[in-house]
């Protein structure tokens, strides 16, 4: 089985064991052992719900610094959409730019074009598709890490088009290759995220065996830094190109289908959202609907776990933006089809289910864990409270088998077996009073 590496990690000095990241955790990937929150890889889809709900700060984020870039003879920042709905209304997207630059970065591209590039090639996809519907969405890298592990058979409804921050790095570093006379590899591309997940799929994508990224900056981390820089900074907007409205609403709920010819499309974030959906599509229930827009992070990427602003606030700010930029396609349609079709756009490797760890390899030992972890399952109490350290009571039941926890675990269960013990002693008691009485 494929090693998955993760954008989190937890800081067991600071963990407590409180249990709120297993309870939030949609792919039941965390159990608490010993007092302290352990993480399941293969189950793990690192969308950052975790960090959100944990009371303590012990489960961090892995992103990048500054200093892991010195590698590079040049580096370019790729911020999401999502960083110019961080700051001030007034605080435009050029100005955001000119203060990454300003920080250390060589340049700093604006991926809204990329983004509205990409809108391009999905609807030309669309235009030309024949297949089983819904298509759904890939650039949201947690959504795909979910169909892999909980809706492998819908893999292949996932649009085999290159997320915007891929198609961002490709096109920046063969522009400043040629401009600059380097390699590839001596240009840095740095994505400013909104989310581990990310992170994550710069370091272990999905879809290929490398990312055209070489690191990932979250917002968090980078916010008071620009923030500083862009104080009082006075720019020459001239001849400055405008941003794609079109690519700056990729940042809401919404703003891949807004930008679509497509009639029947569906827009949906958040994780227990987004399952109800995937359980409809699984259930052939959506075969009407063209195209699903799913986003794990609640608003969008506005709503990212490493975002700073408040997600509505920054949604009106984006709404603003949209109004201020316009509709209107800023990119060449025609040029869009003739990449298209030489398969620019696509995606270098077929995506592939995640599959779970196996009860055991041996399937005839397989089948007989199952029947185990149901035995097992029926002979708890089945009201999910979490106090063993697994999510729910058929979770427990698996972990048992697994050999990874006692039974006796079962808070429910000890306390009826030590009520058992205890009638024993009382039982034996009384019989031995009833001896020594006969006996007088």
């Amino acid at each position: 089985m494929e090693q998955y590496i993760h954008a989190i990690r937890i800081d067991e000095e600071k963990c407590l064991g409180c249990m709120a990241c297993m309870r939030k955790c949609i792919t039941q990937a965390i159990r608490v052992r010993a007092g302290k929150s352990r993480i399941i890889p293969e189950r793990c889809i690192d969308c950052g719900e975790c960090i959100n709900v944990c009371p303590n700060n012990a489960i961090i984020p892995l992103t990048d610094s500054f200093t892991d870039f010195s590698m590079f003879k040049y580096s370019i920042a790729i911020p999401s959409p999502s960083l110019f709905a961080q700051f001030d209304k007034d605080i435009t997207p050029d100005i955001i730019l000119a203060g990454l630059k300003k920080i250390g970065f060589d340049d700093a591209y604006d991926s809204s074009f990329a983004c509205e590039s990409v809108s391009l090639a999905i609807q030309v996809y669309l235009d030309n598709y024949h297949g089983p519907k819904p298509l759904i969405s890939s650039s949201c890298p947690t959504i795909v890490r979910l169909i892999q592990v909980k809706y492998p058979e819908l893999v292949d409804l996932i649009i085999p088009i290159e997320p915007p921050r891929e198609i961002a790095a490709r096109e920046m570093k063969i522009e400043k290759s040629k401009e600059l006379g380097l390699k590839s590899e001596e240009i840095g591309a740095i994505y400013i995220t909104p989310c581990p997940a990310k992170a994550l799929s710069i370091k272990q994508p999905a879809e290929k065996e490398k990312s055209q990224l070489d690191g990932a900056i979250s917002i968090t981390d980078i916010y008071n830094l620009l923030l500083s820089a862009i104080t009082g900074l006075k720019i020459n907007t001239k001849n400055a190109k405008k941003s794609s409205g079109i690519g700056m609403d990729w940042a809401t709920l919404g703003g891949v289908t807004r930008s679509l010819k497509a009639e029947n499309c569906l827009a949906v974030t958040g994780l227990p959202n987004v399952i109800k959906v995937l359980d409809d599509i699984e259930k052939g229930k959506l075969r009407d609907i063209e195209f699903v827009e799913c986003f794990s992070c609640s608003g969008g990427c506005i709503g990212g776990s490493l975002t700073v602003e408040n997600v509505y606030v920054s949604r009106s700010k984006v709404i603003k933006l949209v109004e201020i930029l316009g509709e209107t396609p800023q990119q060449d349609m025609d040029k869009i089809r003739q990449l298209y079709r030489k398969n620019y756009f696509f995606m270098e490797a077929k995506l592939l289910p995640r599959p779970l760890k196996p009860l055991d390899n041996d399937i005839s030992k397989a089948i007989e864990k199952m029947r185990k972890k149901q035995t097992i399952y029926e002979s708890l109490p089945k009201i999910d409270c979490g106090a063993c350290g697994s999510p729910n009571c058929m979770a427990f039941a698996e972990d048992v088998v697994r050999g990874e926890v006692e039974i006796d675990k079962c808070i429910i269960k000890l306390k009826g077996k030590l009520k058992e013990s205890t009638c024993d002693l009382l039982r034996e008691h009384d019989e031995k009073m009833e001896v020594s009485v006969s006996e007088t």
